[in-house]
């Protein structure tokens, strides 16, 4: 194990590098043995004697040197005594070829977190601008496809707006039923201290169609079908179909990305509603186990509390929320290169760009049915 002492006489001290000064010796030590704390006393002048070292190679000449160079930096005199011929030949070797052992300076957090926001700013702006131009062709050839409607692949969409649409009640029936009985439950846990169990029914009507039904169905169809989109195209890219598609005459977009988002924009509404209805059932079966309220006055109570508005409020966004997964799902698909790698990461992007662009559009149906009193 290598290690440093220190003696003293009149007019000298005496540096003693001890053990196996080599690098794969030196490990974790290297960084304490180079910022050790030397008290060398008043005399100037340092001997770093060299006759206790078993063995050495370029990163242990490296560490020595940079501890005479720390030494220097005082103003002291030092020197090397005592060491082998093969010994002071490494040593004088990294003294006119150094090494760049030591560990590199870390930037200060406050720059290193202004370069990490740069380069996010940076990538997140040219991502905007690949999704803007995407967005452009798919609405090109979205017009395109619904004027000749011969070019329309009838097959490719009823085989996704299956898999979006019909394969997806099961999981968005059982998600929506749960969502409406913990909202009962906890409308009826709050309102009951003022005695107004009821408006539970209003509670629940006004949230699972206005908001809730919606969102729970647009965050679940971005996670399984908008991650689907990600990784059958990104699969297609891999295996170089798509550059086949291409060298045939046919365009990607049209062939690839077209049937998805209109499956899609047809299947969102549909799972809504299904949605709604699931979420309301729920709630109904929570108050009548907590209230003992029939089904009967749930329905007339539902009556008051909503009006037509209420329902299309949440119904109007889906076409929006399933454009935008559609979008994402393929734009992320399309952007796969390399390796199987990159469908995971591309995948998990995918996610989490549409649930983020879900969420915003929703904000901002919410400030415009504001503003416009709805």
């Amino acid at each position: 194990m290598p290690s440093l002492s220190l003696s003293y006489s009149k007019d000298e001290t005496f540096l003693i590098p001890k053990g196996e000064w080599c690098i794969w010796e030196l490990g974790k030590s290297y960084q304490t043995l180079q910022n050790i704390d030397l008290k060398i006393g008043k005399n100037p002048y340092v001997l770093i004697d060299l006759s206790e070292i078993l063995k050495i190679d370029t990163g242990g000449a490296t560490l020595l040197l940079l501890i005479k160079k720390r030494l220097e930096d005082q103003k002291l005199s030092v020197s090397f005594k005592n060491g082998t011929k093969e010994i002071l030949q490494i040593i004088n070797l990294v003294h006119h070829y150094p090494l760049t052992l030591d560990i590199l300076e870390k930037k200060p957090s406050f720059f290193f977190f202004i370069s990490k926001l740069g380069e996010s700013t940076l990538n997140l702006y040219c991502l905007i601008l690949q999704l803007i131009s995407f967005f452009g062709e798919v609405i090109v050839m979205l017009l395109h496809s619904l004027r000749s409607r011969s070019s329309f692949r009838l097959t490719s969409f009823c085989c996704h707006l299956q898999d979006v649409g019909i394969n997806a009640l099961p999981i968005i029936g059982l998600i929506s039923f749960l969502i409406g009985v913990v909202l009962a439950y906890q409308g009826i846990t709050e309102l009951k201290r003022f005695g107004a169990e009821i408006f539970t029914v209003n509670l629940l009507a006004v949230g699972i169609l206005r908001e809730v039904g919606i969102l729970i169905t647009a965050v679940v169809v971005a996670g399984r079908s908008g991650s689907a989109f990600t990784a059958q195209i990104g699969t297609m890219v891999l295996n170089e179909e798509v550059d086949a598609m291409q060298t045939m005459g046919l365009n990607p977009i049209k062939v690839l990305v077209i049937p998805r988002i209109i499956a899609l924009m047809i299947a969102l509404p549909l799972l809504t509603f299904f949605s709604d209805i699931v979420g309301l059932l729920g709630g109904a079966f929570m108050t009548h186990t907590l209230m003992d309220l029939s089904y009967v006055q749930f329905i007339e109570q539902l009556k008051l509390a909503i009006t037509p508005i209420t329902f299309w409020v949440g119904m109007i966004k889906s076409p929006f929320f399933a454009f935008l997964i559609g979008l994402v799902g393929c734009f992320e698909g399309l952007q796969v290169s390399g390796s199987a790698e990159s469908i995971g990461q591309h995948t998990t992007k995918s996610v989490v760009e549409a649930i983020f662009l879900v969420i915003v559009a929703d904000a901002g149906f919410s400030v415009l049915f504001s503003y416009l009193g709805i």
